[in-house]
């Protein structure tokens, strides 16, 4: 059973869902603590000249694939390369979006817990209880799965409904509600005492810490934050009509994308220097420091900080559900267009096997270490494999494809929505995506495993 191919029922809808997929823990948990750990300012700064070179440039070219192939990502690659191997580009894509589910929702799963653990003052006590808490809650057999399988019902329940029903309606509700919590939580945590040397470390830069680890990990983030090679643009870019304008969707979606990120970080370092604490604490941050920080900071006015907690996990879920229907969307439309079954039944399919990919995940953690290849637990390899091999391959192979492969004069069709827009910055982008692009992620491909 095959679906007409849906579209887009609004601009601000569409711009929504797109930023929603780019929108996820990559900005409110990654980017604060990589931040932390290059040094602020001069990483920030580092970090918008890779979005604007290298993120949008990338972005473009998926938008380029889907909305010409008009199809789910494996097809849209297959239509444009005329069926030659470079389908397996998009592929690729697909199950790296896919596998990314299966660990992603074991970490939105514990966003949706600390929800609750916030609410009834469960994360309250001194920083050895809450590391404790979180060892604890995150190895268990059984209480991950639960919140798990939250998530996947309420990804489900949005994915079934299609793309004006579902992911846009979901869109339009969650990422203005999204924005308000963000913007409630660095008001207050701009207002701690103190916190003037969190926003001084995040705006002032200190040029003195630039080094080539710096700009590849910018580089990297850049590619992590805006979803680049998971699917998710390229997909939800055939959901487009001809009309939409590219390159201006690409910059109003990496706009919003960045904003996020730069929030994110004014939520959390006012409130980490107000308290002594600092900012590199990793990937830990949100789930072991910075219930510490919030208990410190709000300790006279445990009210104040038993709302912020509270608002700050949601936040957090809601950036992780908006990124995963994304990542649902992607398997979903190649399941059902490709097996000629149901939305319904691609989506339940699709919702069933990462249940069983996130439990193997999960227990990896803690009742059955046994679960590891090469010395990392399946959760870090599934981290691993495709955050560090997947991604940068598939964006490297759709630079070479939209650079060298596809003809021209498509790619300036595609631009200029057929002569009807300008081709103004026509040339920059295809000498940043013929050349920059694929050399800048092949260095950080290569800087991963140490060869220079």
């Amino acid at each position: 059973m095959s679906e007409e191919r849906a579209k887009f029922g609004s601009k601000i809808g569409m711009i929504l869902a797109t930023a929603g997929g780019a929108v996820g823990l990559g900005n409110v948990w990654r980017f604060p603590y990589m931040t932390g750990e290059y040094g602020g300012a001069a990483f920030i700064l580092v970090y918008l000249g890779c979005v604007l070179l290298l993120g949008i440039p990338c972005m473009i070219s998926e938008f380029i694939i889907g909305r010409h192939g008009a199809a789910n990502t494996y097809r849209a690659y297959a239509k444009l390369s005329g069926g030659r191997p470079w389908k397996y580009v998009g592929l690729l894509g697909v199950m790296t979006g896919f596998l990314i589910m299966g660990y992603y929702s074991v970490v939105s799963a514990w966003c949706l817990h600390y929800i609750y653990a916030s609410g009834v003052g469960l994360l309250h006590g001194d920083p050895a209880y809450v590391s404790s808490y979180f060892q604890k809650f995150s190895t268990a057999p059984v209480q991950p799965l639960f919140w798990t399988v939250l998530i996947l019902l309420a990804t489900y329940s949005v994915i079934i409904h299609g793309v004006r029903g579902g992911i846009e309606r979901a869109s339009k509700l969650f990422m203005p509600t999204l924005f308000i919590l963000l913007l409630v939580i660095v008001v207050a945590s701009c207002l701690l005492p103190g916190a003037d040397r969190g926003v001084a470390f995040l705006f002032k830069p200190d040029f003195s810490k630039l080094d080539r680890n710096v700009f590849l990990g910018a580089l990297g983030q850049s590619f992590y934050s805006l979803s680049i090679a998971m699917g998710c643009i390229c997909t939800y870019a055939s959901y487009y009509n001809r009309q939409t304008h590219l390159l201006r969707s690409a910059v109003e979606v990496a706009s919003v994308d960045t904003v996020v990120a730069i929030l994110a970080g004014l939520m959390i370092f006012p409130a980490a220097f107000s308290v002594g604490v600092q900012p590199d604490a990793g990937p830990s941050l949100i789930f072991i420091t910075l219930p510490n920080v919030f208990n410190q900071a709000f300790s006279g006015m445990p009210v104040v900080g038993w709302i912020v907690a509270l608002m700050f996990y949601a936040l957090l879920s809601l950036a992780a559900i908006t990124s995963f229907i994304s990542l649902h969307e992607v398997a979903t439309s190649f399941l059902f267009e490709e097996a000629h079954i149901s939305r319904q039944r691609g989506a339940a399919i699709v919702t069933a096997v990462t249940f069983v990919i996130a439990v193997f995940c999960s227990l990896s953690l803690g009742q059955c270490k046994w679960l590891s290849i090469g010395g990392k637990s399946l959760f870090d390899l599934f981290d691993f494999v495709t955050g560090q091999i997947f991604l940068p391959v598939g964006g490297f192979l759709t630079c070479l494809f939209v650079g060298w492969y596809l003809p021209k004069q498509l790619l300036l069709d595609e631009f200029t929505n057929w002569g009807t827009v300008g081709r103004r910055w026509f040339g920059g982008y295809f000498l940043l995506v013929r050349w920059l692009c694929p050399i800048a992620i092949l260095a950080i491909f290569l800087h991963q495993f140490g060869v220079f």
